[in-house]
């Protein structure tokens, strides 16, 4: 395997893991607070890591990248995305959001062929399926029941746009740097909550204030090492591995909220993680091949 594709493997599985430990955050503020609010200060936090790493030079480069149209349509769907995944989740059990959230890497991978013109290999799809099907298990969603409803359609609405999302970011990846496109991702962001947030806005204690602030220093780094993931391996590639967060907010909920995982969930999580050896091992193993065919 290329040391590129597997740094690009170890960034967006790290990228996830921060997502889910601010994804617990941000359920826990959107309890008490506005989510317009919430994304705002997290989007505003962002900018500002940017703007005091890059200063005047990056705000000069990000003003006239031409990945700013993109980026806008982007972060317009990544907006939506959130709005509908949380709104779902008040209606929603844990089960049945993840399951239907989690519909998004197979929507990458179906968009990666007629738009990024990726060639999808058997052992791509055979991963994206695996884990797909390690989610339901893994959440106990069998049994209980999935009637159509509005938050099931907002659910899976949310897996839709980010799945769309994830394929334009491949896009601008290749074309600007990332902190340009943290800044512009940040800075549309701001832009767009900005405009709802005064008007929804609650007061804030101390402990909210800096939970928000580190939701969105945690979010920065996030950001930072999925865009250079998609920098340095096909989305095709990846997309098995945004599974793994699941398997991060089962280790979240242990540790934080002492929610003791059962054995559905090992099972699930095995499934999970063999969609991830799956990627790995055939990709090692097609390096191999092209490394005997060169010195043949």
């Amino acid at each position: 395997m290329h040391n590129r594709i597997l740094s690009g493997i170890l960034l967006t599985s790290f990228s996830y893991f921060l997502f889910s430990v601010q994804d617990a955050s941000v359920k826990w503020l959107v309890a008490a607070l506005p989510v317009w609010q919430v994304l705002f200060v997290r989007s505003v936090t962002i900018l500002a890591l940017c703007t005091a790493i890059g200063r005047g030079p990056l705000l000069r480069r990000a003003a006239g990248s031409p990945i700013v149209k993109p980026m806008f349509v982007r972060n317009l769907l990544l907006l939506a995305a959130w709005l509908s995944f949380y709104t779902a989740s008040r209606d929603l059990g844990l089960a049945e959001l993840t399951t239907l959230y989690y519909a998004s890497p197979i929507v990458v991978t179906i968009l990666a062929i007629p738009i990024l013109g990726e060639t999808v290999p058997l052992n791509r799809w055979v991963a994206v399926l695996t884990g797909f099907v390690g989610v339901p298990i893994a959440c106990d969603v069998f049994g209980k029941g999935l009637s159509i409803s509005l938050p099931v359609y907002l659910a899976l609405q949310a897996a839709v746009f980010w799945g769309i999302g994830t394929i334009l970011l491949r896009k601008t990846a290749l074309a600007e740097s990332t902190m340009v496109q943290m800044t512009i991702s940040s800075g549309l962001l701001v832009l767009f909550t900005g405009v709802v947030a005064p008007f929804v806005w609650s007061p804030l204690g101390l402990a909210q204030t800096a939970l928000m602030a580190g939701t969105g220093v945690l979010a920065g780094i996030a950001q930072f090492a999925l865009f250079e993931g998609m920098r340095r391996a096909e989305v095709s590639l990846l997309a098995p591995f945004e599974y793994s967060s699941l398997v991060w907010g089962f280790v979240l909920g242990f540790l934080v909220w002492n929610e003791v995982p059962t054995g559905n969930v090992f099972f699930g999580a095995a499934l999970i993680f063999a969609a991830g050896m799956v990627i790995i091992a055939a990709e090692r193993f097609s390096g191999r091949a092209a490394a005997a065919r060169d010195g043949a």
